[in-house]
């Protein structure tokens, strides 16, 4: 009996692009592990894209608010869109996410435990809005970061309401400069960070297991040119680096250019805004990012309802 089902090939063709047989062959050889499958066909070239956190679906909220030198993002999730769009839940997410400005670190328990603006605490009020609104929510996540002397930038892409959507970005610009100009570039940062994804600031603080899966795709991709080994240990690295480069913010290319490193595109501010620049820290949240929305077969479900 096959180890996995329709719905599990219909799945890895979403996140690979890979043709209906070679899905189902690589599901096969992984005995039904998808993410195994991933990487066997993106070894051989058969998929078309990398699997992206933000393929993935949940609902609810990300909500970000900044006070002076420091700023908060926070992700609440919620079972549908439609209570995403509930002025309830929506006036939850911001004053929970004004909560977290005043809270130190990025513990959501510590959070949930906080004096709630209306009354008793965070957790509670969640509680409250489970019971009223009959739908199941969640405070899933929150980062802080601050600046010593600079500006911390919002920015809300696919924004439903003031400082609420669905991706939110936070940038720490530490700099003695004009107030004004670094937040017209924390903008820009702020819409490149969106649309590009990054996964750290520096090459050094991409996940390490990330990287040793990047580096065993790259080494079976090698070992399959037929090339001399020290040319396989070559492009191996090429490999690894080309990954690391691209998805560490300060050596990705700048989308609004196209060709300018964004380490150098802080760099190069400086002299617009009068004294040098850093781009310190970042938060990027993007709803959903990571969670695998449970998928059902509405027919499937009333056949078998109807059949028992």
């Amino acid at each position: 009996m096959a180890a996995f089902t329709a719905a599990d090939v219909k799945a890895l063709r979403e996140k690979t692009g890979a043709g209906m047989m070679d899905a189902k062959k690589a599901l096969e050889a992984a005995n039904g592990d998808i993410e195994a499958a991933v990487d066997a066909l993106r070894a051989k070239g058969l998929a078309t894209a990398q699997k992206k956190s933000s393929r993935t679906a949940a609902e609810g909220l990300v909500g970000i608010a900044v006070e002076g030198t420091k700023g908060v993002a926070v992700e609440v999730n919620s079972e549908t869109d439609f209570v995403a769009k509930n002025d309830q839940f929506q006036d939850f997410v911001r004053k929970t996410t004004e909560v977290a400005l005043g809270t130190d670190g990025d513990d959501v328990e510590a959070l949930k435990n906080a004096a709630y603006p209306t009354g008793g605490t965070v957790a509670e009020k969640l509680t409250n809005n489970v019971a009223t609104i009959g739908e199941n929510q969640q405070i899933r996540r929150m980062k802080t970061v601050s600046v010593t002397n600079g500006v911390i930038v919002p920015y809300m892409h696919n924004a439903v309401a003031p400082d609420l959507g669905k991706i939110g970005v936070l940038v720490a610009l530490e700099s003695e400069g004009d107030k004004a100009k670094l937040e017209e570039l924390g903008k820009k940062l702020g819409m490149h960070i969106a649309a590009a994804f990054p996964q750290a600031l520096t090459a050094d603080g991409l996940d390490a297991e990330v990287i040793e899966r990047e580096r065993a795709i790259a080494k079976e991709k090698a070992a399959e040119s037929g090339k001399p080994e020290n040319v396989q240990e070559k492009m191996v690295e090429g490999a690894v680096n080309k990954y690391a480069k691209e998805n560490a913010l300060l050596s990705q290319i700048y989308v609004i250019d196209n060709k300018t490193p964004i380490a150098q595109v802080v760099e190069q501010a400086g002299k617009d805004v009068g004294a040098k620049v850093e781009l310190v820290d970042y938060v990027r949240f993007q709803l959903g990012e990571g969670i695998e929305k449970e998928e059902t077969d509405f027919a499937a479900e009333v056949a078998a309802a109807v059949g028992g």
